[in-house]
């Protein structure tokens, strides 16, 4: 492939973009992989009924809880002791935690104590959660730092178009496999993928900071200056739209669609064709930044379709089951702007805080579900806006914000990214 490019493209091709991407890709397997076999696992714990519901949010929630802390730690780790070094210890924990998931009735019984395996399922969601926070962040300030700035929106795009269609690959084999058989694979992926990064260097940039005096990966050093916390609040802001699209719109897609009179929708079906459609959209949107020569009027551009999707959404009384995931489809390509969103957050900061940011900041914007379904609730249960329309409500407050943020944000296409934060 890389005799078939240009010259000036052949880094594309290079040994750290492909396995990054290719990381991403198990990545996200892992990640969505419990949803989509949440039934069928607990069912094999003998719960029923409205425990399937109950105690899946509960897993739902620890794995959140993992994410949020392993944003944190593995972003300071990646600016203190490498991206590389990030990218091994990620893969390392999801990979044996994920493993692990699919033996979880039996080790239960080999472990002292008295542990059941619902507590077990427990634990080993939080360190997948932990695991899983770490891939993208490093893997996206290894590819900006390692690519030439004229390059750097082509090589987040092979990423995340790469590891998107990891959500494809698991709701099929979670479709046509048993979970255990699911849970095995994601981490047999991880232990091959491990293998392979052995081949990646570290980035040139990051090697530089040992000749500096520099503080790095002082994540509160994020909240002790007014100009590097509106720059970390606003690359926050910004990717919270995509995250209504795929945690609200798409995830409650079952509940929402009963609400249009659509009946038939499963929540395994509209993220399989979301999560198609957020291929095209990340490989769209990096292509256009790098046409545009911008991020921000892409990020826009995006926003803006995503916002007009959620009306076409809530106007889709009646239609045909075919139109509803036509629609999942269209919307995961509005929402993708993953990839120049994290590119955005990595180009705003100096290498002793970039990966900080890079990989805190996605993690922080799954959060966003949080307060994003509990307005979704309020504005349900006080208003008599109904279900529909709280969601479109929740879908402008988050974009006009979302415009604000992108407003108070540099343009940082093209942008030299040899410098460090003065902490």
């Amino acid at each position: 492939m890389r005799a078939l490019l240009p010259e000036r493209f052949a880094p594309l091709c290079s040994a750290t973009v492909i396995v990054s991407a290719l990381g991403y890709f198990v990545d996200i397997y892992d990640l969505l992989l419990f949803g989509i076999v949440r039934v069928p696992s607990l069912q094999a714990l003998g719960l029923s009924g409205q425990q399937l519901l109950d105690d899946g949010i509960l897993l739902l929630d620890v794995q959140m809880v993992g994410l949020l802390i392993g944003g944190v730690l593995w972003g300071v780790l990646g600016d203190k002791r490498g991206r590389r070094s990030v990218l091994f210890g990620s893969i390392v924990l999801y990979s044996v935690a994920n493993f692990a998931n699919a033996f979880i009735i039996e080790l239960a019984g080999w472990l002292p104590g008295g542990i059941t395996p619902f507590q077990l399922y427990v634990v080993l969601r939080f360190l997948a959660g932990i695991g899983l926070a770490g891939e993208l962040g490093a893997a996206v300030t290894l590819v900006s730092e390692s690519l030439p700035k004229e390059l750097r929106g082509y090589g987040t795009a092979i990423v995340a178009g790469v590891g998107v269609s990891g959500a494809v690959v698991a709701a099929t084999v979670g479709k046509y496999f048993s979970w255990q058989v699911a849970y095995m694979s994601g981490g047999l992926l991880g232990f091959l993928l491990l293998a392979m990064r052995a081949t990646l260097l570290e980035s040139k940039l990051f090697h530089a900071l040992d000749q500096q005096e520099v503080s790095r990966g002082n994540f509160f050093a994020l909240f002790t200056n007014a100009d590097r916390f509106r720059r970390f609040l606003c690359s926050i802001l910004i990717g919270v739209p995509l995250w209504f699209a795929i945690g609200i719109l798409i995830t409650l897609s079952p509940e929402l669609s009963r609400e249009l009179d659509i009946p038939g929708v499963t929540a395994g079906d509209a993220i399989k064709y979301a999560y198609a459609g957020l291929v095209v959209g990340d490989v769209a949107s990096g292509l256009l930044s790098q046409y545009l020569q911008s991020r921000k009027r892409v990020v826009f551009a995006f926003q803006t379709l995503t916002l007009a999707l959620t009306f076409v959404y809530v106007t889709s009384r009646g239609a045909s089951l075919t139109y509803f995931y036509a629609l999942c489809f269209a919307l995961g390509i509005a929402a993708g702007y993953w990839a120049v969103f994290i590119t955005i957050a990595a180009e705003q900061f100096g290498t002793n805080l970039r990966a900080t940011v890079a990989t805190s900041a996605p993690n922080f914007v799954r959060a966003s579900v949080v307060p994003l379904t509990l307005a979704l609730q309020w504005l349900t249960y006080h208003t008599a806006l109904g279900l529909l329309y709280s969601a479109l409500a929740v879908g402008i407050g988050c974009t006009l914000l979302a415009y604000l943020a992108l407003a108070l944000l540099e343009e940082s296409h093209g942008k030299a990214l040899d410098f460090v934060e003065a902490t």
